[in-house]
This record gives structure tokens, sequence and C-alpha cells, in this order.
């Protein structure tokens, strides 16, 4: 998609033809195309059928009502915030007492819109005019272009004094794919934390695999996860520096860093605990170990066990039933044994793939049980672990 095709989506012939196309199944698109371009060039049926996919695919990340009136561009899509997390995060800068934000580097303007839904004035910045242009239209479409100023521009040239709080959201993806070093993103964290000291408050949007040695001394860090997936990290300032969080969507639910030694290692218990993904990126798994008054199945195993079910919004619980060194033959006969049809495979510690194991000890799944399957080691040992969850009452 150009800048062109772009535009002409803006006009009431593509917005009509936006229109006539929405729900195109791919198997109809070719004489879709077809009959459409008898009327209309042939750029602009092109460009609408490629905006119908994209919005059908953001349905998952911004909800299909918005979805249907927002306009995307492909890495605009693939690099946006969810609404969940950035609704989430413009809820923090606003019980902050923040009512004006400099968003650069803002994409299509995911996360302007949920700063402007949640009542604050939002500079919105981005050097690439395709991009800034789809932010601006996102601005429109939803009825937030009093709240939110799109300009194209280079970040590293605004002014910034003026606002309450900065957001910024650097690039980590180059032609090689994703970018891991944080001096690499572009801007560069370091300009981005330079930034930031200017703003009374401002939010760093990073890779969650930041190194904690990258996080400088005068920012909160936090994990963030959606449904038990990781999302992102996020670097505050203006909060509490040192401060290290965890925060599960939805809810939240914030666990907070208090420094705690790592948890000793134990014996396996009745009940094994998965500590959510932003837990164990933020290093809290001896807070979650805590709650639960457990311990490590193995020193450099990030599962908790104990022997009570208690509740605990960090983690996942599961009964343990069985427990084997690690044999694939002993594995498929017991789950023939069992009559398992539905197996869920998980690993920390092993370097057996879960779909190869699958695979190999149920290649007909048939069986009216379920069950899950821990590839692990316990004490240093190889260990398959089974089980199931369970739910405590809270």
């Amino acid at each position: 998609m150009n800048d062109l095709s772009f535009a002409s989506l803006l006009t009431p012939e593509g917005r009509a033809l936006l229109d006539e196309v929405r729900g195109t199944a791919p198997a109809q698109e070719l004489a879709v195309a077809t009959r459409l371009r008898r009327e209309h060039p042939a750029e602009l049926v092109s460009a609408a059928l490629a905006q119908a996919r994209l919005r059908e695919r953001a349905a998952a990340k911004f909800g299909a009502e918005d979805a249907e009136r927002m306009f995307f561009t492909p890495n605009g899509f693939e690099q946006s915030t969810r609404t969940t997390v950035a609704a989430y995060r413009a809820e923090r800068l606003r019980a902050l007492g923040v009512s004006s934000v400099a968003d650069l580097c803002c994409g299509i303007g995911g996360d302007a819109i949920a700063l402007a839904r949640a009542g604050i004035r939002v500079l919105a910045v981005d050097r690439d005019p395709l991009t800034a242009a789809a932010a601006r239209a996102n601005a429109e479409a939803l009825g937030l272009s009093t709240l939110i100023e799109v300009r194209e521009a280079d970040v590293t040239g605004v002014d910034v004094s003026s606002y309450d709080a900065v957001f910024v959201d650097p690039a980590r993806r180059g032609g090689r794919g994703r970018i891991f070093d944080p001096e690499a993103y572009s801007p560069p964290l370091s300009w981005a934390v330079a930034t930031a000291l200017k703003a009374p408050h401002a939010a760093l949007k990073v890779a969650p695999g930041v190194p904690h040695d990258a996080v400088p001394a005068e920012a909160e860090a936090e994990w963030i996860s959606d449904g038990g997936e990781v999302k992102e990290a996020v670097l505050w300032f203006g909060t509490q520096p040192g401060l290290v969080r965890a925060a599960l969507l939805p809810g939240p639910r914030v666990l907070r860093g208090r420094g705690l030694p790592d948890p000793p290692v134990r014996p396996l218990g009745r009940y094994l605990y998965e500590p959510d993904g932003a837990a164990i990126r933020a290093h809290l798994v001896a807070e979650v170990a805590e709650e639960l008054d457990g311990g490590l199945i193995d020193g450099t195993i990030a599962y908790v066990t104990a022997d009570e079910l208690r509740a605990c919004p960090y983690a996942t619980a599961y009964e343990i039933t069985d427990r084997l060194p690690f044999n694939v033959k002993k594995l498929k006969a017991l789950l023939r044994e069992r009559e398992v049809g539905v197996l869920t495979v998980k690993k920390r510690g092993s370097a057996v793939e879960p779909e190869e194991l699958r695979r190999k000890v149920l290649p007909k799944p048939h069986g009216r049980n379920a069950v899950t399957v821990f590839l692990t080691r316990v004490a240093g040992a190889p260990t398959m672990l089974l089980g199931h969850p369970v739910q405590a009452d809270a």
C-alpha cells in the first residue's frame, strides 16, 4: 500500500468500496475484485480488499466495532498495541494526574486512541507519512480528533516541555526481524530515557525480554500480560524508581516486587503452580512462591510446588497425579491406559519440542480423558509430571 492508494480509501468512493467488500471471504476475493474493477480503479479495489483483510485481523486486537472503522497498514497493525494493554497504560497515566501526553512513534494511533478515551490530550508523532495518515484517519473515524493532534515529524526534534507526560514506543523490528538490543531500537533506548527525564512522567514501551540490567535506576519496570500471554514491558518515570511489577490483564491484578531472596527448592508436592509469564519476566517468582507457601521443584526452573491448593491470581494450579523419569514409551503406554484423547504438553528446562512429543505418544487421539504433561527437571533430573488444572476457591 502506498500513500496514494491509502488516500483514495478516504474518499467517498473509497469508503463506499470498503463498505461493499466488508466480510468478503478469501475464496471470493478474485471474483469480487474482477467485478468491482469494471467500475472502479484496479488499485483502489486492491487497496480496499487489503484493508478489509487487515480489519478482520485487527478485530482481535481492537475489537470488531473499532476495527471495522479504523485504517491499518500491514506494519502498523503488526506493531500496534492491543486495546486492553493500551487502555491499562492510559488509565495509569490518568491516575497520575496526567492531562496531556506527547506520544512519540505513535504508529497507527492505538495508544493515542486509548489515551484520548481516558480524557487525555495527545500529540501523536510519527515520521512515516503513511503511518501518520493512518493515525489521523483513525482519530477522525473514532471521533477523537479534538483530543488527538497527529504530526508527521522526526520524534527527536519534538519539544515535549509543555506536556505532562511522554510516551515512547520505539520501533523494535528491522529488516531482519525483531531487534533485541535496546540501543538498536529506533530511536535507541538511551534517547528515549533522556527524553523521559525531561517530563514529569513518562512511559517507555520496550520488549518483554529487555535485560533487567538495562533498566535505568530512575525507572520503575513493569511487565504486562494479557490472557496469560506476555505482551510488553514498560519503563515508568515519575512513579517509584527501582520498583518491579507484573500486571496481569484482564483485571488488572498487580504483583509488586518486594526484593525477596530466591525461593528454596523443596520436594515435589501434590500441586504444581505455573506462574504467569509476566511474573517470571519480572523475576517475581519468589513473590508468587511466598503467597503459595511453596518452593521450587528445581533451582533453575520457574515452577512452584506446594502441598496445599491455594487461590493465587498470579499462577495457574495443577494437581499432579504422576511423576515419571523422561521415557517416551512409558508415557505412551500410560496415556493409552488412561484413555487420554486430549494432551497438553508444557515444557520448562527441556529440549524436547511439545508438538514432537505429542505426535509420538498420541498419534491418533480418541480417548475421553484429558491430561497435561510437564517436561521439566525435578532436583536436576529430567522428569515428566502428569496432572490437570484445578482451581481453588477464592
